[in-house]
């Protein structure tokens, strides 16, 4: 009977304690935490389904193109923060790097910060880069239309020759009315037709 008792108690014991350990776990996945200082190569922010919203990687960990949860394979050469909407589908991010080459060449440098149109690529981009290829520095706004070359609307910034530049451009992606100030001030407001021809041009008027 004593034996009987013991086995009855033990029993109990053992429920409560695995009783205690869900009801602890389940408030602790809850619980707040708070750290100085965090260090991890790739971070996933998902949804309570597992629906990919945002990754935070360095360069080796950065995934290629994700659409509805499939990734195909990409070779970036940044770090950076990767977005995606309600259907694990990339749609914008921020990237930025830079490095020297064997040859002690500047390459990948600069930065990039994109919002892009569902079903499709980027249509706002804030750029700066400054590396061997490009030399550039500003805002563009684009029309990204799924299975067709994006075309550029709008330009807002400094180009590879160094003059600041505001660019408007039709749907075709064909520049209309371009308004710099090249690096040494020179300033003008030139207007185009649809074959890229100037048809007028203002000047400031020399004193």
């Amino acid at each position: 009977m004593r034996n009987r008792e013991q086995r009855t108690i033990i029993a109990v014991a053992v429920f409560v304690s695995a009783l205690t350990a869900i009801v602890v776990s389940g408030a602790s996945a809850h619980k707040k935490t708070t750290f100085d200082r965090i260090e991890a190569q790739r971070i996933d922010i998902v949804e309570p389904d597992g629906t990919l919203r945002l990754v935070i990687s360095n360069h080796a960990q950065l995934p290629g193109i994700i659409v509805k949860g499939k990734e195909t394979k990409l070779d970036r050469p940044q770090a950076g923060l990767i977005f995606y909407n309600d259907e694990g589908s990339e749609n914008g991010g921020l990237i930025f790097g830079g490095r020297r080459n064997e040859k002690g060449e500047v390459v990948d440098s600069g930065g990039s910060l994109s919002f892009d149109k569902y079903g499709a690529n980027q249509i706002v981009q804030l750029i700066g880069v400054d590396d061997r290829e490009d030399k550039i520095a500003g805002l563009a706004v684009v029309d990204s239309v799924t299975g067709t070359d994006n075309r550029r609307r709008i330009w807002v910034g400094r180009g590879a020759d160094g003059a600041a530049r505001i660019a408007l451009n039709d749907a075709n992606g064909r520049k209309r009315i371009v308004m710099q100030v090249t690096d040494a001030g020179a300033a003008s407001l030139s207007f185009f037709d649809e074959h890229g021809k100037v048809v007028q041009e203002l000047v400031p008027r020399k004193n």
